[in-house]
């Protein structure tokens, strides 16, 4: 691996904060009249795909973040929000479980019930992300038809 220049090494830098190629050769110092193109080709530079690679190990590794610790956090989250949990009102000794008045179907009496709530939209999201990490959702395309060969006067010729 040869070594990077210094905007080359400026981009892997840049390009780490958003992984956005465009915007990291702009910051890098590239012209933002070519920053697409130098964007793109710095991606498939092999010292530039090396530098950055060992640069993302090397994030994780210090802030101890990995796939398995993304995915068990969305499993908790997930278990998380399918819980019914009770909600409270006020603060420090004033707080006490939120209760609503509802009418008991026996006795015809009104009565108070503990509210809980249920975060539907947080356990759907959760199970959306782990089901696109398991591929579940990938869309299947069905082709079908005739394919037709012609052949070309050129084909003649050989």
């Amino acid at each position: 691996m040869r070594p990077l220049t210094p905007k080359q090494q400026a981009f892997v830098l840049e390009y780490l904060k958003d992984l956005n190629a465009t915007q990291a050769a702009t910051r890098a110092g590239y012209s933002e009249k070519t920053a697409k193109s130098q964007g793109q080709r710095l991606l498939t530079n092999v010292d530039v795909q090396s530098a950055t690679q060992a640069a993302m190990d090397a994030r994780s590794k210090r802030v101890e973040v990995t796939s398995d610790f993304v995915l068990k956090n969305i499993i908790e989250i997930g278990q998380r929000c399918l819980q019914r949990d009770p909600v409270f009102i006020g603060k420090g000794k004033d707080r006490k479980q939120l209760t609503t008045a509802v009418v008991d179907p026996d006795t015809g009496d009104e009565v108070q019930a503990q509210v809980f709530q249920f975060d539907a939209q947080g356990a759907l999201r959760a199970n959306e992300l782990l089901g696109k990490h398991l591929k579940l959702f990938t869309d299947k395309v069905e082709h079908s038809g005739q394919v037709q060969i012609v052949a070309s006067p050129l084909d003649e010729k050989l």
